[in-house]
């Protein structure tokens, strides 16, 4: 579904969700029409979801940022699936496997409020929070 010519339009688009299909097809070699073409074919196959900002959180007045595994308590999955939507601290949130069920990545403002939202998760589990020192890789 996906060949090389996809593959090379996909990796512009995540390096840069913002360039031109003029841009890309001079990169690749295609013209603006049919980079339009193909990223439309990849959106309506949905293998392009969304395009999205990538955001300093630290430049908006939050602090921290951190990874908190979460180990849900019996009969608390279905709950929290639906109420993890409600708090907007949560950027990304995924079901793992292992003795633990969800593992997600927050922004906080500081302590106090990473302490508030901590509170918050015992209702549906065991918490373990990691602080994110500094991003070493991103795509």
């Amino acid at each position: 579904m996906v060949d090389q010519i996809d593959q090379l339009i996909l990796n512009a688009l995540n390096y840069n969700s913002r360039i031109s299909f003029a841009d890309i097809g001079r990169k690749i070699n295609l013209s603006p029409s049919a980079v339009r073409e193909r990223i439309q074919k990849l959106e309506d196959h949905e293998i392009i979801k969304n395009y999205t900002a990538e955001i300093d959180y630290s430049k908006v007045g939050y602090g921290i940022e951190a990874f908190i595994i979460l180990k849900l308590h019996s009969g608390k999955l279905k709950l929290f699936l639906n109420e993890s939507k409600k708090y907007k601290e949560i950027k990304k949130a995924y079901r793992i496997t292992g003795s633990q069920n969800i593992h997600m990545k927050v922004v906080l403002k500081n302590q106090l409020h990473l302490q508030e939202f901590i509170d918050q998760l015992i209702d549906y589990g065991d918490t373990t929070t990691h602080l994110i020192l500094s991003e070493i890789k991103s795509n």
